[in-house]
């Protein structure tokens, strides 16, 4: 196979690595700029929210922005084994929300970006502002039901 160089690749950007757990393997995909172009942001952004829309995910995030937590004050907080609150950290983390720190046999967690305190007050205010529309949206319903398959952090 011939080498590439820098004028085969012009154009073309690397996409977000997903993490296929059946695998346990990185992949890396290269799409090209118009695509790009046309659905990034929204795909992007819709990450963000994804981030977030699992409520262990959530709950973890709520807590932290308490303050610093290790995994065994968070685990008997959520209620939830430590393998699950691990792997919801891991997403959390590699996602950016989170960031993390061994300190002897602990690992410390707290909120990466003061702005995680904003996306969720506003989420608040608007949750506060349309709790009826959002309990009742059926679309929403049939989301959660049937699995989202591109949302690799769930």
């Amino acid at each position: 196979m011939a080498a590439l160089d820098a004028t085969s690749v012009i154009g073309y950007h690397i996409c977000l690595c997903e993490y296929d757990r059946s695998y346990g393997v990185e992949t890396t995909t290269l799409e090209s700029p118009i695509a790009h172009h046309e659905g990034a942001e929204a795909s992007l952004l819709a990450r963000v929210f994804a981030g977030v829309s699992d409520p262990t995910r959530l709950r973890l995030l709520l807590l932290l922005l308490e303050g610093e937590r290790n995994v065994s004050e968070l685990v008997a907080a959520v209620g939830s084994s430590q393998g699950r609150v691990s792997m919801h950290l891991q997403c959390l983390r590699w996602c950016g929300f989170v960031t993390s720190e061994r300190r002897g046999k602990y690992v410390y967690y707290r909120v990466a970006d003061g702005r995680v305190r904003e996306l969720i007050a506003l989420a608040r205010a608007f949750a506060a502002d349309y709790h009826h529309a959002l309990a009742s949206c059926a679309v929403l319903d049939g989301e959660s039901a049937g699995g989202k398959e591109d949302d690799v952090c769930s």
